[in-house]
């Protein structure tokens, strides 16, 4: 960072008395030099992007709009985080005496008790399916089909002779034809009743 000196010539870099006792001459300074070393550092396109990104706010999101949310989702943590430090200080720790090792020291209200009970049946009333039954027994009585059908070529493999290369698992599901027929028939059964 070398100092510029101004004379009536322009600006010019003063001589300086190098270590063995000589001195450097005074080094005239057009106008827009700028030193090496105060030169920027040269980013690529790629740098600046990433140095944009980094800034915290989301593309096309305003800065003032962003610095609010954070100051809220901050606010919320540094409340969740006193919730849960009053949750452990309401537990007794392990060693006191007592029958059970861990104690909370205050009752839940029945408020709160409400509040959960109403918050379960709302999720429990979303989280069911609104499907009518007979897309169900339609489903199952695809399903039993398929299944008849791949004993049936089992079947015919057995009788074939290659009873020898099938699996545990394809004799198995052969010895269950009868109570699959049994399904199938009673949801047969059931699915026409449903439509008459």
């Amino acid at each position: 960072m070398s100092t510029y000196q101004q004379s009536s010539e322009g600006k010019f870099i003063p001589a300086t008395k190098r270590p063995d006792g000589t001195w450097r001459k005074a080094r005239r300074v057009k106008d827009g030099y700028v030193p090496q070393e105060e030169v920027p550092l040269y980013e690529s396109k790629g740098k600046q992007f990433v140095a944009q990104r980094q800034t915290g706010v989301p593309p096309g999101m305003c800065p003032i709009v962003a610095a609010e949310s954070k100051k809220e989702r901050e606010k919320q943590e540094r409340t969740r985080a006193k919730k849960q430090e009053k949750d452990k200080d309401g537990v007794a720790p392990s060693g006191s005496s007592g029958g059970s090792p861990l104690k909370v020291s205050s009752q839940p209200s029945n408020d709160s008790k409400a509040n959960v009970n109403v918050i379960s049946d709302a999720l429990a009333d979303k989280l069911t399916l609104n499907v009518p039954e007979d897309v169900d027994t339609e489903k199952q009585l695809k399903k039993l089909r398929k299944k008849i059908r791949e004993i049936e070529q089992i079947e015919s493999r057995i009788q074939a002779g290659e009873h020898k290369k099938l699996d545990k698992d394809q004799l198995d599901k052969v010895k269950k034809k009868a109570e699959i027929l049994k399904q199938l028939a009673a949801l047969e059964n059931s699915s026409a009743a449903a439509q008459s």
